[in-house]
């Protein structure tokens, strides 16, 4: 009988082993315009090496029907046809502007992937030398409205009914390539890992050693460095921030985030966390904060309960909102003691 309970415990050591018994790759790609991070736990690394790959693949494929400056994108070819002729698009196309149009109707246009017409004016990648004239923000303004997005979901085709409208998933499309690429790795029996598309975040699991995921904040005011943590399972979180893109003109500094509304770049807050179970909808939030500001933007959140966020302001001063329940820690004197809104 010893022997038998001898046995079953070897065998329970074996079987602990196993189970724990996994590494963490890592790896980083450039992928739709922007830096993405790679943490895959798998039975050893080979494999792990091999989720990514597929992992990475997801995201191509993604980009290549999404991407607005790939000419032969099928959003390429939408905006292509505006004010011509309606595009046959896939399903999956159709149904995220389906759900950015969502979101412009309950941010009542402070979100809309129409505003993209307004690269023509606003440039970030340092070839803009002054700025814009208020007659050509109006002009540009009339060619965005979401309200002109026309989709046929018996055809599956979009229409932009404006000549020289134009879509751009640049808002959402990260934050969608992270859920679809964890999904896909969730359906590949990976237990955990992260995927980080520049600040659009997606992570399951636990860590190799069993403790939650740390993710780090970026100090708004020192984007160089990192002023707290949050500590994630299986969440998301996106973060939008002014500091990311800029423009610096007449001593001033012009947030790439551009209010659809005025045409105008956005101003008063530094940065907007927003923490969910999808990343696309907390991509969606957190831009649409940074544009409706610190008490428009709580209005709107805290009607998702399954959604927080947590903003920094020109000044430091941290908000949270209604149900932020995230674990989180600060350690730079910069940012200011918390309130919650």
């Amino acid at each position: 009988m010893r022997g038998k309970y001898v046995l079953l415990a070897a065998l329970f050591v074996l079987s602990y082993i196993n189970i724990n018994s996994q590494v963490q790759r890592n790896r980083t790609a450039t992928l739709m315009g922007c830096k993405f991070d790679f943490s895959i736990l798998a039975e050893d690394s080979l494999q792990a090496e091999k989720y990514i790959d597929k992992a990475i693949d997801e995201i191509v494929r993604i980009e290549n029907l999404i991407s607005d400056w790939k000419p032969d994108s099928q959003v390429s070819k939408v905006n292509q046809n505006a004010g011509i002729q309606p595009v046959k698009v896939d399903r999956e196309v159709l149904e995220l502007t389906r759900r950015a149009i969502k979101i412009s109707e309950i941010t009542e246009g402070a979100f809309d992937i129409s505003f993209a017409a307004m690269d023509k004016i606003w440039k970030f990648d340092g070839s803009m030398k002054k700025m814009p004239s208020e007659e050509q923000i109006k002009e540009f303004i009339k060619k965005i409205g979401y309200k002109n997005i026309i989709i046929d979901t018996l055809n599956s085709t979009l229409f932009l009914k404006l000549p020289g409208m134009k879509i751009g998933f640049g808002s959402i499309g990260k934050g969608y390539a992270a859920d679809k690429a964890k999904e896909l790795m969730v359906k590949n029996n990976v237990k955990a890992g992260i995927i980080n598309a520049s600040g659009d975040i997606s992570v399951w699991g636990h860590k190799i050693n069993g403790e939650y995921w740390n993710i780090g904040i970026i100090n708004p005011f020192e984007p160089s460095d990192i002023t707290g943590f949050f500590t994630l399972k299986d969440e998301c979180v996106t973060t939008s921030g002014s500091y990311e893109k800029y423009v610096e003109l007449e001593g001033n500094k012009y947030s790439h985030i551009i209010d659809p509304r005025t045409g105008y770049p956005v101003k008063g807050i530094k940065s907007v966390s927003v923490i969910g179970p999808n990343a696309e909808t907390a991509n969606g939030f957190s831009t649409s904060i940074m544009v409706l500001g610190v008490k428009a933007g709580f209005k709107l959140i805290n009607h998702y309960p399954d959604y927080s966020c947590l903003i920094i302001t020109d000044t430091g001063k941290i908000h949270k909102s209604k149900y932020f329940k995230t674990k989180v820690e600060f350690y730079n004197k910069k940012i200011k003691s918390a309130t919650r809104l």
